[in-house]
This record gives structure tokens, C-alpha cells and sequence, in this order.
């Protein structure tokens, strides 16, 4: 049990904290701001910098491929869509349990707007109990409950094309119905980027092919990141700030341990420099990541990325290069994200529902055990139950 009374003599500390962090953020800002402006007047110089020199710096700044110093309006939404999305759950694996194993559960949602259609909202589970779904992440240093997270969203990325696929037939098969494959999160699966190679191949190659299968069939999709931590906008800033003639960073900053000269506008968050800049309903420019995990998509997969004000949050928005590419069918997906947003009351609706039908409670982890237990007994199995740590710590006799 938690003690208010014995942290109460910490929470001012925490407010002073708070305090000065809020002002040096809005120094930051203004920094940020100036910055812009002086590289909106030499661009595309510092594009083909950044291009000669992107092997040799030591921090992630992504591409801006449209003006820097412009912000864009985002049209309506057609009034007849049809928008796809899915979630994952899990149940993690447990010694003290009647059985290890461990399941995931995946949330699958259709949404048919001006259609005189049915949603579809519906959750499809999947348990793990085999040897080989238990230990193989072992050989290679993974943690079980790391591997079931992987395993999950490649779980959802093929899903959520097999739904989306499913149901909208080629292009020039039937009149085409506007569409939209959205996915709770980045496309950008940077944390694949540390494991081994061999772990890596048995999770990015099937949620790619699952992309290039939405593209086949002309599905737009799009990844909707809420609460962005990234600085990865800002820091094509820092080209400007570099106080040498190349910002060859290996050679002219590599024995540094502290920060580094070009770091002024250092922990100042995209979404926050963009929050002084967009009106509700408009975007950022557009900027092509050039994050490492990114070599290893194909050309047409590789992300783009922007950042949207839903009016409740900016939101920073990631797209495949084919659908840029298509820039009536870019600003069309844009425009359903938003339509989303506005119907889920600041979350879209379609992500919202995904994350419902796969959230797995406390009842229902109790009668998926209670139903395991029933197979095992059933199967001749016994001495079947709980550890005596499991069932103390589920009841107290304080």
C-alpha cells in the first residue's frame, strides 16, 4: 500500500523541477524558431550536406522534402471510406501458472462510413505452448516477454492486411471505394535495429511483406504515433548550428564525451516546435527518416513522415514513399486519419476500437486458465494448479 503522507514532502521538489524545465523548454522553442527561418533560406544546400555526410554524423536527422517554413491544410474527407485497423493483447507466460504458455490476442476492426455497411469488430486469439514458441528467442539473449512483443506485431501487421486485402478487391476490379490500413504506432521498427540477424529475419521480413501486399492491392496505410518523443525533425536543425566548415562529426566531434556544440536545441520535442505552428487541421512538411533499421526496407517502403495538428495533440503521422509518391491519394489518407481523430474525440476511432477487442482483463486471464485447467484434468493430467505463491499473493488473510 502506498503511503501518500510519506511523499507528500517531495511533490514541491517535483513542481521546481517542473517549473525550470518549462522555462529552458520555451528558450529552446524560441532557438528552434530562429533556426527555421535560417535554414529555410538555404534548404536545399543543406539537403545535399546532409547527403554527402549522413555515414559520418552521430545523430538521426531526418530529410525535409517539402519547405520548411510552410504549413499545409488538409481537405475533407470523402464522405464514403472504409478504414482497417488492428491491435495486440497479451497474456504473458507464468511458472507459478497451471501451464506455461502464453497467449496473444489481436484486435481486428473495419469501419464502413456512407456505405450501408456493417463494421467489423472482432478480436482473433492465438496461444503459444510449443517448445519452440517458448525457447527460441533464448539462443540469441531475448527475453520471452521481449520475443512475444515482436512476435505480436508481426501478429497484427498480417492481420491487418489479411482483413484489409480481403476485402478490397484489385484496382480496376470494382469501383474503388477510398481506404485507409491504420496502425497504432510507428512504421518504423527501429527497436528490431539491436537484435541478432538471424533473430531479426523471423519478425521484419513477414510485417514488410504484409506492407508490400497493401501495396499491391492499393491500400493506403499509415502509422498514427501519439504523444511523439522524437527529435528526429528537429535535428536536421543542427546542420545550421555545426561549428566547423563539414559537419563531418566522426572526425571534428568522435573524442567528445559531453554534449555536443551543435546540441541547442537539445530534448525540444518535433511535436512540441510544431504545436507553435500548426493550426488545427494542418500539417508539417514532409521529411523522409533516415533512420539505420530503414536500409533494410525496400525503396518503396521506406517512411516519410509528418506531423498533424488533430486539434487535440500533434500527432506526427508516418506513410510509405509509394503512397507520397501519390500525392491525391497522400492528402486523401490524410484526411480520413483526421476524419478518425475528430470521430474518436481525439484518438481515431478505428485504433481505439482495435485496442478494445484486444485488451485482455483480469476475468478473462482467469477464465482462459480455469479453461486450460478443465482441458488438462479432462486430458488425465494431475496435480494440476497454481504454485502456493500464486494463490497466496491472489488472496490475503491481513
Amino acid at each position: 500500500m502506498l503511503d501518500i503522507s510519506k511523499i507528500a514532502g517531495q511533490i514541491p521538489g517535483i513542481s521546481q523541477h517542473l517549473h525550470n524545465e518549462a522555462i529552458a523548454s520555451r528558450e529552446r522553442l524560441e532557438l528552434a524558431q530562429k533556426l527555421q527561418q535560417q535554414v529555410a533560406n538555404k534548404q536545399a544546400e543543406l539537403v545535399k550536406t546532409q547527403a554527402i555526410f549522413r555515414d559520418r554524423l552521430l545523430f538521426a536527422a531526418a530529410t525535409p522534402i517539402e519547405p520548411l517554413n510552410q504549413c499545409f491544410d488538409i481537405p475533407q474527407a470523402p464522405y464514403s471510406h472504409s478504414v482497417f485497423a488492428t491491435d495486440g493483447s497479451q497474456i504473458s507466460p507464468s511458472h507459478h501458472e497451471i501451464a506455461y504458455c502464453y497467449l496473444i490476442n489481436i484486435g481486428q476492426i473495419m469501419l464502413h462510413y456512407g456505405q450501408s455497411l456493417h463494421p467489423l469488430l472482432d478480436s482473433l486469439p492465438e496461444v503459444f505452448y510449443k517448445t519452440e514458441d517458448l525457447y527460441i528467442s533464448k539462443q540469441w539473449g531475448i527475453r520471452l516477454e521481449e520475443w512475444m512483443g515482436y512476435r505480436r506485431t508481426v501478429s497484427e501487421a498480417e492481420i491487418l492486411a489479411e482483413i484489409a486485402c480481403n476485402w478490397v478487391l484489385p484496382p480496376g476490379e470494382h469501383y474503388h471505394i477510398p481506404n485507409l490500413a491504420l496502425v497504432d504506432g510507428s512504421l518504423i521498427y527501429w527497436f528490431l535495429d539491436g537484435l541478432p540477424v538471424e533473430a531479426r529475419d523471423k519478425i521484419l521480413p513477414p510485417i514488410l511483406a504484409s506492407c508490400e501486399r497493401l501495396r499491391e492491392t492499393n491500400i493506403p496505410m499509415m502509422g498514427y504515433v501519439s504523444a511523439s518523443r522524437s527529435t528526429e525533425g528537429l535535428n536536421f536543425l543542427r546542420l545550421q548550428t555545426c561549428e566547423y566548415e563539414h559537419p563531418n562529426c566522426v572526425v571534428n566531434c568522435g573524442d567528445l564525451v559531453d554534449k555536443y556544440p551543435c546540441q541547442k536545441i537539445d530534448s525540444l520535442r518535433d511535436s512540441t516546435f510544431w504545436a507553435g505552428q500548426l493550426q488545427p487541421g494542418q500539417r508539417s512538411p514532409l521529411y523522409r527518416s533516415n533512420l539505420r533499421i530503414l536500409d533494410l526496407y525496400q525503396e518503396s517502403q521506406r517512411v516519410y513522415f509528418c506531423y498533424v495538428n488533430v486539434g487535440a495533440e500533434i500527432a506526427r503521422i508516418e506513410v510509405p514513399a509509394w503512397v507520397v509518391e501519390d500525392k491525391a491519394l497522400f492528402e486523401q489518407s490524410l484526411s480520413i486519419v483526421l476524419a478518425q481523430v475528430h470521430k474518436g474525440y481525439g484518438y481515431p476511432v478505428a485504433l481505439a476500437e482495435a485496442h478494445n477487442q484486444a485488451v485482455v482483463r483480469g476475468g478473462d486471464r482467469a477464465r482462459f486458465f480455469a479453461l486450460l485447467e478443465q482441458q488438462l484434468i479432462k486430458a488425465g493430467l494431475r496435480n494440476v494448479g497454481t504454485s502456493y505463491k500464486e494463490a497466496r499473493k491472489r488472496g490475503s488473510i491481513a
